[in-house]
């Protein structure tokens, strides 16, 4: 155990946030991504859920200052009548902790899953939301 740390930041999320450089992408995906078959790094965080994670991530992480967007979210699908009001969750934690307002790009379904693929790790959690994946991008420490 470390003092300061969240114990929903396992070690292993511990070592790879570490390990992230500048412009380095997290991928915090929600129960229904394919996490296991898009992830050069996964991070299991089953039991927990994305706002609660993203919160802890971003006491130990600084989004890229020098992008416009520094965190996206998977699009909803044309036709797909959805809600997404955990995206106003995230954008009050991200404004809280970073002071962004508007710091979210929405990327196409497939080229989501695509820039997963690219990205540093991906952490699955067992969010139950729909459309609840977000990508952050490092910033300089």
């Amino acid at each position: 155990m470390l003092i300061g740390i969240s114990k929903l930041i396992s070690p292993e999320l511990l070592k790879v946030l570490s390990e992230m450089g500048h412009s380095d992408e997290i991928v915090i995906a929600d129960g229904n991504f394919p996490a296991a078959s898009h992830a050069e790094r996964l991070i299991r965080a089953d039991g927990h859920d994305v706002p609660a994670l993203l919160d802890a991530i971003l006491q130990l992480f600084p989004l890229d200052q020098y992008v416009e967007k520094p965190a996206a979210l998977m699009q909803v699908v044309p036709g797909d009548t959805v809600e997404t009001p955990i995206w106003e969750k995230y954008r009050f934690i991200i404004e809280q902790r970073t002071g962004l307002s508007e710091p979210f790009e929405q990327v196409e379904r497939f080229a989501f899953y695509e820039r997963a693929k690219q990205a540093y790790a991906v952490i699955a959690t067992g969010e139950s939301a729909l459309y609840a994946n977000l990508i952050l991008k490092k910033g300089v420490i």
